[in-house]
């Protein structure tokens, strides 16, 4: 199963994020997100485990657990989708286009 962890302390490690997890069963991997242009952590990141009972009993006992002076929040992870994000630049129907046009006969 893969777990969703955010408010991960920016401070933490990807082993002290899977110590903590394995205390409830063995995990295949820990990664903490980072960002592309700083190399910081992003203050998330993902475990998975094989168990499923042992990943659901990890969920249950973490969330809100604090973890070096944050508290978790851990859930079951959502499948990624293909869908596009939203938000960000694009066109804006109907708005002038930034500059005056003249009619042709005008000229």
């Amino acid at each position: 199963m893969n777990i969703y962890v955010a408010n991960i302390p920016f401070k933490a490690s990807e082993q002290e994020l899977r110590g903590l997890f394995e205390e409830y069963g063995e995990v295949s991997s820990a990664k903490i997100i980072m960002d592309k242009v700083t190399q910081r952590s992003r203050g998330f990141g993902f475990i998975e485990m094989a168990d499923e009972a042992a990943a659901r009993q990890a969920i249950t006992s973490l969330n809100g657990f604090n973890f070096l002076g944050k508290t978790l929040v851990v859930n079951e992870a959502r499948p990624k989708t293909d869908a596009p994000r939203s938000g960000g630049g694009g066109f804006r129907s109907g708005g002038g286009g930034g500059f005056n046009r003249r009619n042709n006969n005008e000229y």
